[in-house]
């Protein structure tokens, strides 16, 4: 993808408002897309989330009436789900140390200074803390799902006008030591979505990029 590529396909995204049900995202798309989320950084590599993907449409049915009635929840060919740790425990981060002295052919003995770091950054927040910077994490992870989606031709549109709590009980995320954060629908526009051509308002590059 050449600069002014990926340029024009983040001006061509939006924040669909209707989808057409009849029009699917290919499989090996949807695989890429599902990466994209995997391949997320996180501080420390610690990936505190989760990401379930909707597509039953009595789920999806359910999960619209805890977003105000958005119609994307039902017209959109997925929903993720973003969800965060609740809270971060030590058993966090012992698992994230395996995996990566695995990934890396690295003993546990050589990460030592790294696991006393992510210890001490940790243990040192209350619950609620943990919790709300697990949750800022889980925003990484949409920006880059959002651009991965605009890259590939796919549309998106994230969704913070929900009611976490229900998506919770709708999700059966009770005892999984996840919580919702947000979610992304997506698919392809409607041809009757009269925002897709709207031009985008932004405030010009030299207010909002300053170089020093």
């Amino acid at each position: 993808m050449s600069p002014d590529e990926l340029v024009q396909s983040l001006q061509w995204r939006y924040a669909t408002k209707h989808f057409d049900a009849s029009k699917p995202i290919a499989e090996d798309v949807l695989d890429a897309l599902h990466q994209s989320l995997v391949l997320t950084p996180s501080s420390f590599g610690l990936q505190p989330w989760k990401f379930f993907i909707v597509r039953d449409p009595e789920l999806k049915e359910k999960l619209k009436t805890a977003s105000w009635n958005q119609p994307q929840l039902t017209q959109a060919q997925e929903i993720v789900v973003f969800a965060a740790r609740v809270e971060l425990g030590q058993q966090d981060i012992d698992r994230w140390i395996d995996c990566l002295g695995e990934a890396q052919n690295q003993p546990r003995e050589a990460l030592a200074p790294l696991v006393g770091m992510i210890e001490g950054f940790v243990h040192r927040m209350s619950p609620g803390e943990q919790h709300a910077w697990n949750s800022k994490q889980c925003y990484i992870a949409l920006g880059q799902f959002m651009a991965a989606a605009a890259a590939l031709g796919v549309d998106a549109c994230p969704l913070e006008g929900i009611d976490p709590a229900a998506y919770d009980v709708i999700l059966d995320l009770g005892a999984t030591g996840y919580a919702t954060c947000m979610a992304c629908a997506i698919g392809y526009r409607s041809s009757t979505d009269h925002t897709a051509n709207r031009p985008k308002a932004r405030f010009p590059l030299n207010e909002v990029v300053e170089i020093r």
